[in-house]
C-alpha cells in the first residue's frame, strides 16, 4: 500500500488486483504454457481430419487502440473456426493486419503531408506502404494482448 496526504485527507493507493484479474492471468498463462492453442490443431491419435481449412482472420481498423465492437466482432469471427475444429476439421486461423484502405492512406497522408496521388508517387508507392504497415503495428502489442484475453485462438505470428 502507497500512501500520500492530500491537505488534511490521506489519500491511499491499494495495488491488489480482483479475483477475476487473478483468474484470467492463470487461465491465459495455462493456455500458452501447454500450447492450447496448437493442441487445438492436431487430430486425434488415429483419426484423419475431414478437411483443412485456412480462417483469414479479417483484419481490424488497427488504426488505433482495440475497443468493444472490435471485441464484439472478433467473438462472432471466432465462433466459426472454432465450430468448424470442433467438427472435425483442421482449421489455421490466421491474423491479418488492414494495412491499406482509406482510413489508414488518411492517416499516412495527413502524417507524411502528401496531399496528391502525383505526391505519393513522388515518396514512393512502396515507401508510402511501408508507411502503413509500420502505423498500423503502433498498435499492434495493444492487440496481441487484447485477443488472447477475448478467449481467442488466432495466429498472430504468421500474419498476413
Amino acid at each position: 500500500m502507497h500512501g500520500r496526504e492530500n491537505d488534511s485527507v490521506a489519500v491511499v493507493t491499494v495495488a491488489v488486483k480482483s479475483e477475476v484479474a487473478l483468474r484470467e492471468e492463470t487461465i491465459l498463462d495455462f493456455w500458452t504454457t501447454h500450447d492450447i492453442f496448437n493442441k487445438t490443431l492436431i487430430t486425434p491419435a488415429g483419426a484423419a481430419p475431414k478437411g483443412e481449412y485456412v480462417f483469414y482472420d479479417g483484419p481490424p481498423f488497427a488504426t488505433g487502440l482495440p475497443h468493444y465492437g472490435h471485441i464484439l466482432a472478433g467473438t462472432i469471427k471466432d465462433a466459426i473456426p472454432r465450430f468448424w475444429t470442433m467438427n472435425g476439421f483442421r482449421v489455421r486461423r490466421q491474423w491479418g493486419w488492414d494495412c491499406h484502405g482509406l482510413p489508414i492512406e488518411n492517416i499516412i497522408e495527413k502524417k507524411l503531408g502528401l496531399a496528391t496521388k502525383r505526391d505519393i508517387e513522388t515518396y514512393g508507392v512502396k515507401n508510402f506502404n511501408e508507411a502503413a504497415r509500420a502505423s498500423v503495428m503502433e498498435y499492434a502489442d495493444d492487440w496481441e494482448k487484447v485477443v488472447p484475453r477475448m478467449g481467442r485462438f488466432v495466429d498472430m505470428e504468421h500474419d498476413y
